[in-house]
This record gives structure tokens, C-alpha cells and sequence, in this order.
């Protein structure tokens, strides 16, 4: 009936500059290409499904979706209502002047609307989450197809079909229409293994199988339950120095004693020692330690010194139990401290090779499991992979753009998807994953700008369910497990950090959390489809401006604050670090130290506890009550630039005001002022135990990571926790 041509959907894969064999020289980047053929529409209407095609039979245009079936005689704009699901025209977009003998509740773009949209506009106009993209509206999935069946008839510009009314979520936690700043020398193909479902789920069950064994041998050696949040620290403090093939699981570090797990392990020898409130918990509390330790250093191979100073420090501590009923909470806070700085040096020695063997298992499991997951991956592939030498960087400056894998993707099996609500389900033999419509419809944006070998969506869903899959895993099974780790910057911070700033990217991030489209995350191998540019230490940008909101795990801060020191060391190019880091001072961290006496810090600004809220990290699920929380620690905001950075990206008063000013919470909603975790209040901390020892102080850092009610964790490592 008709021919059908439709111009090409702009992504952000167009900004590649394709590498080149000849040495190009130094100068500023290329700036991204267009196609030399115009698209017939605008771009938010093409990325819509619309397309431009001739009738025969009229001998003039027409206007068809392929997503909706809708075909229309004049040019369609976002908004526009259909007659039969919207006879009234409730959702139609407001006619202006003589808009109003328009058909179909149409209208005519205004000037501004087709300038922004032209075909050689540098920037991609604002798509509405109004805009019916595939696989946010419900019933079309043309990337899930079966591939028997039959194409669906394409209705005729005289015959009206109904479309499904488009998801339109009620609030948006990103922008993707800010282009990168961000420039990167030109780098050949990752060659990581491409994401299966197959394998994804063995991973998923050979990580909870681990999880299981590091349970049963805390309890088994030490008599503890594994401190919480401790196994998803160690996956990432290994991942910092391993050099496995395994995107998760660690299988090639040095040393193989992990120092992450072994101090948390050791910080709850012989109790766990929880945040105290009353007077009655912290004498139960010391009456436990006293009686732990003497039965720990009965039962293990201690020497007589030890043995003789913890008893006689623990029959000392029971005797004055006994003898004093009067005293304060204080009295028997100051009585435990003293026990533990007595007896802890020798019940640590006692334990020490057992702790150490629970690393050493874990980790040779994980390294036997890493082996047994790539075997069976390989055997997938069509094309087994050949080792190839490195080829050397290449001189040419280039915007910085998705990491792209080497080796191609074999046939994907079907996920099935079907929406409850808000929610959209997919389904993979059996084992089903989650993700509200609006992330699912950021998903499918972020494809659409990042992805080049799946234009029709073919692989879509199979990598969706990969991605929420290896997340999920990551970060463990358990309520509000691990969603700390994934905690995120208010959207209007985000918003006045581009605009005050030039920020354009996100180092550490993910594509179920981040605000722009550029950002750096774990997993290259899945998160690349999504618009991931790789890990952060492996991303060497020459210049741009950047946020960095890490987890707080100690290793990855410190190779962070060292990668930091070598980029603006390079770089004489503006470079510059926006920092976003707990404000611990007892006794203060490590990596928060380096960067305060960095020759690079240009300002360093605090904002005060309970004066600031983030985002949760499981926003892609949470409710909407429950997507913000108040932080309840302060935060350490600090600017590392290059001279070059400073001069255009100055931390200036009138910058810093607006930062200050974007950070304090809405007034237009209530944030929930409890983060994934137990309740808390400020005056807990004078009720720890050590205050050195931030496992029991119960400090809430900026991202969200839970402490439950234990010293399990080390602080720089508990990106979250609060209220």
C-alpha cells in the first residue's frame, strides 16, 4: 500500500569518532557527527515510533506509528490525545489561536519547538515522559515478538485504531537530554564476555550459595552472625585490585586475605557490641562481653599471659556487676570500654587464624566459582574469544561515549514482561525481577542512546532482566540490603551542580541511579548497553567536569583519592572532582585526609547533619514516600581541580550559595526521616562503646548504608544508614 521512510534515530552513538589507524594530532575534540541525510521528523517524535510515509492511494504524506498503529494526515506533536481512548480530549495539548479547527486535538509546533528540533540541533529537545516510548506502553513490545508471527496490518490514515494510553511517571530523577563535557583519548572494544540470562541466573545462585557458606562459617568458627553489609563491602574492596574475568565474583587478588571482611569479622569477637539507649541494655551488654571473652580465651589456644588477664578482667568486671547496683549508664559504658581495651588485644590474637581461614575459604570458593561461570559462558558463544594483544591508546581526543564490547552477543532466550501497576515484572525461568515503569521507561532511553547492535530492540528485555538481576545479587536478598550502597544526590543538587559547575557526569553510579546519561559504574559488561562508560578507575578523562558520590568502602576511597591525584596531575586541560563524602572526625578517614591536604582542593564545604536529605538507593522499586531520607551525619563537600578547572569551574560564593541552598530539603514533601535500617537518634552517639571505633557509633553517612543495630561495620565503608 504504502512506502515507509524514517530518518535515523539520533543517539549518543553518533558522537563516536570512528578510530583511526594514522596518529592523529593533539587538538580539541571532535565534536559529535551528524548523519548527512536530515530525518523527515523531529527527534522526540521519531524516538515516539512516528515515521513519515506516502500514500499511493491519496498521493500525498501520512504520519504512522509503529508502536501505536496510529496514522495521521498531518504532522503529529507530543501530547495529542486519541479519539477513542480520550474522546473528550482531556489529555489533548492545549490548542493555541487558531489551532482550534485542528483534528485529533492536534496543534502546531510553536517556532521554538522547530527550531530545537531540527535535524542539525547539536542538542536533543527535552523528550516529556508524556512521550509513548515502546517499551513503556503497555501492550506494545516489538522487541519480544515471537519470530512467527505475523507482522500486525498497518492502519490506513482512514481508519482510526486505539492506542494505549502512555505511561506518564509523575516525577522524573534524571535528565538525559545534557550533553557530556567529559573528553577520553579514543579506546578499542571492551573484551568482556556479553551479558546471558543463563548465566546470569548461575551467578545469581552461585553468589547466594557464597553468601550462605561465609554465614555458616562465622557461625560455625566464631559463634556470630556475619556482620551485616560485610560480604556486598568485600565484593566491592575485591574488585578494586582483582583481575578475574568474573564482572562480580573476585578470582584473582593479592593478598587473598581480604582486609574489609577480616576487621568486621573482628570487630564483633567475642559479641557484637549494638548502640546502647537505656542503662539496663549497657549492663547486659557488659555482663555478655565479660563472659564471651573468658569462655573464648577457655576454649581456644591462648597463651598463659592472655589467659590470665582476660579471666581475671572478666571475673573483676562480674564481681563489681554483683556488688554495685547504682550505677549509671555512663558508669557501665566507661566499665566496658576499659574491658575491651584490656582483654581485646588478646581475645584478637586468639582468633586471628581463624578469621583469617574464613577469608581465605571465601575467597577460594569465589575464585573456583568465577572459573566454573566463564566455562560455561564461553560455551555459548558462537565465536569463542582470541586472546589479542593490546593495541596501544590512541592520540585523538574524543567526547567520551558507552563502553562497547568486543565480542558480539549470541541469541538471547525470551523474558517474558507484563506490568502490575506501576511495576514492570520480568520473568525468566521462574526467577522474576522488578523495576518501577518510570525507571523502566529510563531504561529503554538509555538503550536507545547507548545500544548500536540491537536496533529493534531484539535484546532488550534479556538485558534488562541481566541487569536487575546482577544488582539485586550484588547487593544481597535482605530487607533494605545493600541499597545504601547505591544512594544518590538530590535531583536539584544534581540540577545546580550542571548549572553552576558544568558537571556532566557521575563517576560512580549505575543505570538505575544516575542523573545523566554519562556516568561510570561496576559492571561494563551489562551497564555499557545503558550508556556505563566503564569503572571510574579505569576511566581516564582529559578533561570535563565531574561528581564523585563513592561508595564508602576504605580500599575504594584510597584508589580513588590516587587515581584523582594522577588525572589532574596529567591533565593541563580544565579538570575538575566535585566530591560528596561523610564528614567523619573520630577519628577521620583516611581517604578524607589525603584529600584535604591535596595541592588540588580549592574549597571544602560542610553541610551540617539533618540539613540535607539523598535519594534512596532503591529508588528504582521504593515507593515514592520513600524515595528521599535526611541524612543524619554531615557531609564533606570537597572541589579538586587543575588550574585549568579552577579558572572556568571556580567554586565561587554566589556558586557555592545556590549548591548550599539546593542541598536543604523540599518543602513541597515530607522526607522520610528513617533510611533503610533501624531508628536512631543524635544523642546516640555518646553511647557507643569506643567512640574511635565507628562500627558502633551507628554514624550515617550521605549515599544510605545501614548499620542495623550492631558494630558490624567500619563507617567509611557504610555508605548509608540512617534515621
Amino acid at each position: 500500500m504504502s512506502s515507509c521512510s524514517q530518518g535515523p534515530v539520533k543517539g549518543e552513538a553518533a558522537t563516536i569518532v570512528p578510530p583511526s589507524s594514522s596518529t592523529a594530532s593533539q587538538g580539541p575534540p571532535l565534536s559529535p557527527s551528524t548523519s548527512s541525510k536530515s530525518p523527515e521528523l523531529p527527534d522526540e517524535l521519531v524516538q515516539a515510533g512516528w515515521a513519515k510515509c506516502w500514500s499511493r492511494r491519496e498521493n500525498r504524506p501520512y504520519y504512522f506509528n509503529r508502536f501505536t498503529n496510529q496514522s495521521l494526515w498531518e504532522v503529529p506533536v507530543l501530547g495529542q490525545h486519541d479519539v477513542i481512548s480520550d474522546p473528550l480530549g482531556l489529555n489533548a495539548a492545549p490548542a493555541e489561536g487558531s489551532d482550534g479547527n485542528l483534528g485529533n486535538g492536534q496543534r502546531k509546533r510553536r517556532s521554538s519547538e522547530e527550531q530545537g528540533a531540527g535535524p542539525n540541533s547539536f542538542k536533543r529537545t527535552k523528550v516529556e515522559p508524556s512521550t509513548p516510548i515502546s517499551p513503556s506502553t503497555p501492550g506494545a513490545k516489538p522487541w519480544s515478538s515471537a519470530p512467527d508471527e505475523k507482522p500486525a496490518q498497518m492502519a490506513t490514515p482512514t481508519t482510526a485504531s486505539p492506542a494505549p494510553a502512555p505511561y506518564r511517571p509523575a516525577v522524573i530523577y534524571w535528565d538525559l537530554d545534557v550533553q557530556t563535557n567529559a573528553v577520553i583519548r579514543e579506546r578499542p572494544p571492551a573484551n568482556h564476555l556479553p551479558p546471558h540470562p543463563e548465566i546470569e541466573l548461575q551467578r545469581a545462585q552461585l553468589v547466594t550459595k557464597l553468601r550462605q557458606h561465609y554465614h555458616e562459617l562465622c557461625h560455625q568458627r566464631e559463634g556470630i552472625d556475619p556482620p551485616r553489609e560485610s560480604f556486598n563491602r568485600w565484593l566491592l574492596e575485591r574488585k578494586v585490585i582483582d583481575k578475574g574475568h568474573d564482572p562480580l565474583l573476585p578470582s584473582d587478588c593479592e593478598p587473598i586475605i581480604s582486609p574489609s571482611m577480616f576487621r568486621e569479622v573482628m570487630n564483633d569477637i567475642p559479641i557484637r557490641l549494638s548502640r546502647i539507649k537505656y542503662k539496663e541494655e549497657a549492663r547486659k551488654l557488659l555482663f555478655k562481653y565479660a563472659e564471651a571473652a573468658k569462655r573464648m580465651i577457655d576454649s581456644r589456644n591462648a597463651s598463659p599471659e592472655s589467659r590470665k588477664v582476660v579471666k581475671w578482667n572478666a571475673e573483676d568486671t562480674m564481681n563489681w556487676l554483683r556488688r554495685d547496683h547504682s550505677a549509671s549508664k555512663e558508669d557501665y559504658m566507661d566499665r566496658l570500654e576499659h574491658l575491651r581495651q584490656q582483654c581485646g588485644p588478646h581475645v584478637t590474637a586468639v582468633a586471628k587464624d581463624s578469621v583469617e581461614g574464613i577469608c581465605s575459604k571465601i575467597y577460594q570458593l569465589s575464585a573456583e566459582y568465577s572459573r566454573r561461570l566463564r566455562q560455561t559462558h564461553l560455551s555459548l558463544l558462537q565465536d569463542p574469544p582470541t586472546e589479542v594483544s593490546a593495541s596501544p591508546p590512541q592520540p585523538r581526543l574524543v567526547y567520551c561515549y558507552p563502553v562497547r564490547l568486543s565480542i558480539s552477543t549470541p541469541p538471547l532466550p525470551r523474558v517474558e514482561l507484563h506490568f502490575e501497576n506501576d511495576v514492570a515484572c520480568l520473568r525468566f525461568k521462574g526467577e522474576m525481577v522488578k523495576v518501577n515503569r518510570g525507571h523502566f521507561s529510563k531504561l529503554e532511553l538509555l538503550y536507545r542512546y547507548s545500544c548500536i547492535d540491537d536496533p529493534r530492540f531484539d535484546k532488550f528485555l534479556s538485558r534488562v532482566w541481566c541487569l536487575l538481576k546482577r544488582y539485586q545479587v550484588m547487593f544481597g536478598s535482605g530487607a533494605n540490603e545493600g541499597t545504601g550502597l547505591q544512594g544518590a544526590l538530590p535531583v536539584a543538587v544534581f540540577e545546580a551542580l550542571n548549572r553552576q559547575f558544568g558537571v556532566t557526569f557521575e563517576c560512580f553510579a549505575s543505570p538505575l541511579n544516575c542523573y545523566f546519561k554519562q556516568f561510570c559504574s561496576a559492571f561494563p559488561d551489562i551497564d555499557g548497553f545503558f550508556g556505563s562508560r566503564g569503572p571510574f578507575l579505569s576511566f581516564s578523562p582529559v578533561s570535563g567536569s565531574f561528581e564523585v558520590n563513592p561508595p564508602f568502602c576504605e580500599e575504594l576511597m584510597a584508589a580513588m583519592v590516587t587515581h584523582f591525584e594522577d588525572l589532574l596531575d596529567q591533565s593541563s586541560e580544565p579538570l575538575s572532582f566535585i566530591i560528596f563524602v561523610p564528614e567523619w572526625r573520630d577519628p577521620v578517614t583516611p581517604a578524607l585526609t589525603r584529600m584535604e591536604g591535596s595541592r588540588f582542593l580549592r574549597h571544602q564545604l560542610s553541610i551540617p547533619a539533618y540539613e540535607h536529605e539523598y535519594r534512596s538507593g532503591g529508588q528504582h522499586i521504593c515507593k515514592r514516600e520513600d524515595m528521599y531520607y535526611r541524612a543524619v551525619h554531615g557531609t564533606a563537600v570537597l572541589f579538586l581541580q587543575n588550574d585549568a578547572g579552577f579558572a572556568k569551574w571556580a567554586p565561587t560564593p554566589e556558586r557555592l550559595a545556590e549548591l548550599t541552598t539546593a542541598y536543604r530539603p523540599s518543602l513541597t514533601r515530607t522526607p522520610s526521616l528513617s533510611s533503610p535500617g533501624p531508628a536512631t537518634t543524635p544523642g546516640d552517639r555518646d553511647s557507643t562503646p569506643k567512640s574511635s571505633d565507628r562500627t558502633q557509633t551507628g554514624m550515617v553517612s550521605p549515599g544510605g548504608h545501614d548499620n542495623n543495630n550492631s558494630s558490624s561495620s567500619s563507617s567509611p565503608q557504610d555508605k548509608v544508614t540512617a534515621v
